[in-house]
């Protein structure tokens, strides 16, 4: 896998890779935060509370400013916390009639997963070009 990785970036640049790795945990985040914010509202419909919706938001807002300063190592963080909300999606694709929303959640923070460990990397290796006037 490194030396994938390692030709990957010599093929294409560590600039190039960056960039669309961003891309990917950018529209990977925005579509796990509305799947979450669609389960915790069907969860509160019922009971007209709000706290579910704010349990399963607050983590990934909290690495917003992570994501807005394109630290790696928020980014490597953020990698971590989406394996959470990948298992709770496995767990909400096996109740009935919401097989769909549980796998939009599973595969959404498994390819936010990705894109954060991906990026984390490329970015690292950019700041550390830049750094050493590579």
């Amino acid at each position: 896998m490194r030396r994938w990785l390692e030709a990957l970036e010599a093929d294409k640049g560590v600039d190039h890779l960056t960039t669309r790795s961003r891309r990917w945990v950018l529209v990977s985040y925005g579509i796990l935060i509305v799947a979450l914010a669609t389960w915790g509202l069907l969860l509160s419909r019922d009971g007209g509370n709000l706290r579910p919706l704010l349990a399963f938001l607050l983590p990934l807002l909290l690495f917003l400013p992570s994501l807005l300063g394109r630290r790696p190592r928020g980014h490597a963080w953020l990698a971590f916390v989406s394996l959470l909300y990948f298992m709770m999606g496995v767990n909400v694709a096996i109740l009935p009639g919401l097989g769909w929303l549980g796998w939009l959640i599973a595969l959404s923070a498994l390819a936010l997963f990705g894109g954060c460990t991906l990026y984390s990397r490329f970015r690292s290796r950019q700041l550390h070009a830049r750094a050493s006037g590579n």
